[in-house]
């Protein structure tokens, strides 16, 4: 089950639960849309894989107590800044090839 984490890895941006603005690799590494776009060129720091936006998990209980009720987000801040120059070096050889390629 994903954690749904609160905020960017990188910026530390707020990202609620129902947030557009969040993205995900496949690890749930947590990043804004902008620090995915501008700083990460959608390579994960992380695993170097791509990211994909995060799924809205239901606020309301329409079925079977799946919803955020039963199963809240994360609390736990993961706060991470990317070293530029570092992620850039380890990005470049790999930003071009597709994600599901990599």
């Amino acid at each position: 089950m994903l954690e749904i984490r609160p905020s960017c890895e990188h910026c530390n941006k707020a990202l609620p639960p129902d947030s557009l603005d969040a993205r995900i690799c496949s690890y749930e590494c947590t990043f804004c849309a902008t620090c995915v776009e501008d700083v990460l060129t959608n390579v994960c720091p992380n695993c170097g894989g791509g990211f994909m936006p995060r799924p809205i998990r239901p606020s309301r209980n329409w079925k079977g107590d799946n919803y955020l009720g039963k199963d809240p987000a994360s609390t736990a801040i993961k706060h991470r800044p990317v070293n530029q120059a570092a992620h850039l070096a380890f990005a470049e050889p790999i930003r071009h090839i597709p994600p599901h390629q990599r």
